[in-house]
């Protein structure tokens, strides 16, 4: 949290409460996630007080980490005291979808419909939502940036091994065996350490895991909704699919290819086990991974050695890749999350937010928001996506074709009711029942079918 601009809420709240009304009109109440980077949030606070100096709004400015503010978000909600804006790198996928439905979001339209012509393909659509209080749907949130799935990989250490990238398959079942099978064994012998092949994000609080089990799915042509948001679950194409997935992605570890803990990772944990080379590959759905180690050789408080082997990392060492062709031998497509902001329908001062929404959507001031993130997150506007910063390196490149050959909006858009899913994670809880409790993949399949059913029916 940053004091700088921002008290703590309790003593925002114990502020404001002594204001007169006039001043309390003046100040605007404002929840974000903490950014992975510090340049990150730096330009997160460079745009609030660049607001604050043009508008004479006074922003209170509260930072909780990623896991902490959707139950914060929810304490707030049934306490009837919702922060004006709220933002959280999670609110889409697993609560805004909710919160519309129940009426607990205002509607932006307004603020989108002059801004339509600026945003790309598969963005602003994520934002239109039906409200079950009026029947219809609208835009009930705003667009910030997007993320999407990629593979980092290890170049040395797949070296180490005796391979080269060139020797990478690009078929779906030949490519997984590749590193379980040919990798780990090699780099095992070669290095007399316990590395594993593939880090696969597997833990019930990981949204990585969820997000990767999706483009298991996806390689089988799996569909649970139709575009209406209709289940499609009863369909035999859909089991088989499905089960066929659930098997591929619990296969490595039943053969001992994946790292034991993945079972209880969250969301930095295969980060952290790349990092370290316990893994020498992994799936990631940002390239937070490799950015991480630009971050490093930029760091000022690092020693020269630490900042020229972190470069060396990023530049030469780290490999982000698209995942391989389906068992069809057609090109993957890609799900792409779209994070987006709330003004919440009980804010005190509706007004204020959505001038500060007005202010953050400009070009000028998301776009130094966003590549401070050093390309974990990719634009949602035409003109940024076009920016010098995407053709920059290797990594950042690769994240820019992936997005410019299309992507597809993941089912809790089509179906609001996928985001009580996603929050509990009926994927990772199949994964863990075939590798923790030896169930038959078959049976693992049949029960998340039956508890997406029972969730997710219209």
């Amino acid at each position: 949290m940053r004091r700088g601009i921002a008290g703590a809420l309790s003593l925002g709240a114990l502020m404001l409460a002594a204001m007169p009304a006039v001043a309390q009109e003046k100040t605007l109440t404002v929840w974000f996630s903490k950014g992975f980077y510090r340049s990150e949030d730096e330009s997160l606070w460079a745009t609030i007080k660049k607001f604050e100096e043009k508008t004479g709004i006074k922003v209170e400015l509260s930072q909780y980490a990623i896991q902490d503010m959707i139950p914060k978000t929810v304490a707030a909600l049934d306490s009837g005291s919702p922060p004006d804006v709220g933002y959280a790198d999670t609110y889409n996928n697993q609560a805004a979808g909710k919160w519309a439905f129940e009426g607990k979001l205002e509607d932006l339209t307004d603020i989108l419909q002059p801004m339509m012509g600026r945003f790309a393909p598969q963005t602003v659509e994520h934002m239109l939502l039906y409200n079950d209080q009026t029947k219809k749907k609208a835009y009930y949130g705003f667009p910030m940036k997007r993320q999407t799935l990629h593979t980092e990989i290890w170049g040395d250490m797949l070296e180490k091994a005796g391979f080269k990238a060139g020797d990478i398959p690009t078929g779906w079942s030949e490519y997984w065996s590749f590193w379980c099978d040919k990798v780990q064994p090699a780099y095992r012998q070669a290095s007399g350490t316990r590395t594993y092949g593939i880090g696969a994000p597997m833990g019930v609080e990981s949204t990585d895991s969820f997000q990767s089990f999706y483009a298991f799915m996806d390689a089988y042509d799996v569909k649970l909704v139709d575009n209406d948001g209709k289940l499609l679950v009863d369909d035999p194409k859909v089991r088989d699919g499905l089960v066929k997935a659930l098997k591929d992605y619990t296969d490595p570890y039943v053969k001992g290819c994946v790292p034991p803990s993945a079972t209880t990772w969250k969301d930095p944990d295969n980060n952290v086990a790349f990092h370290n080379k316990t893994t020498v590959m992994t799936h990631n759905f940002t390239i937070s991974i490799a950015a991480k180690w630009y971050e490093d050789s930029v760091n000022p408080s690092a020693t020269p050695e630490q900042r020229e082997a972190a470069k060396k990392a990023y530049e030469e060492l780290i490999i982000t890749a698209p995942f391989p062709n389906r068992p069809d031998g057609k090109p993957m497509t890609y799900r792409a999350d779209v994070k987006h902001g709330v003004v919440f329908s009980g804010a005190k001062n509706k007004a204020a937010a959505k001038e500060f929404v007005k202010f953050i959507m400009e070009e000028d001031n998301l776009r130094p928001y966003i590549e401070g993130a050093l390309g974990r997150w990719f634009p949602v506007t035409k003109d940024s996506i076009e920016s010098p910063f995407w053709q920059a390196d290797k990594h950042r490149k690769a994240v820019y074709n992936q997005f410019k050959s299309g992507t597809e909006p993941f089912d809790y858009v089509k179906n609001y009711k996928f985001t009580l899913l996603n929050n509990e994670n009926v994927f990772a809880k199949a994964m863990n029942r075939v590798v923790s409790e030896k169930v038959p993949v078959e049976k693992a399949a049949d029960e998340m079918l039956a508890r997406i059913k029972q969730v997710a029916a219209q």
